[in-house]
């Protein structure tokens, strides 16, 4: 999926990138880090923030595959996020229960982070 289609107001970083755990697979003190079935690489996931005003779901977890641990991009001064491409993107559609009934739900994964150049987008 195109970043600039699904995020035209740009994203930002609010969390640390960090190990997905793998719940089946970890013990106690023992985590082990989930890998990705179809690749063997890392899961890596990271919170972000959709800059969109009207979005219905502000922040979100994004799955991040690769090798190693991905790099955010650098702190932009005055800023309390810090805005960031999401390479590779990829939209799964689910159906998440709660609430009374279920309703349409989306895991995003990307293949990597990337520093937000200007004339990227809205955000830049």
């Amino acid at each position: 999926m195109n970043f600039d289609e699904a995020f035209p107001h740009g994203v930002g970083i609010v969390g640390a990138v960090s190990a997905q755990r793998d719940f089946d697979k970890s013990s106690g003190d023992n985590s082990v880090q989930q890998l990705d079935a179809a690749t063997g690489k890392r899961i890596w996931v990271v919170d972000v923030m959709d800059f969109d005003p009207e979005a219905r779901e502000r922040t979100f977890k994004v799955k991040i595959i690769a090798d190693v641990q991905p790099v955010p991009p650098a702190e932009v001064a005055g800023l309390p996020v810090r805005p960031v491409r999401l390479e590779g993107l990829s939209v799964t559609p689910y159906l998440k229960e709660g609430m009374g009934r279920p309703r349409i739900a989306y895991s995003l994964r990307a293949t990597g982070l990337a520093e937000v150049r200007r004339g990227d987008n809205k955000a830049a």
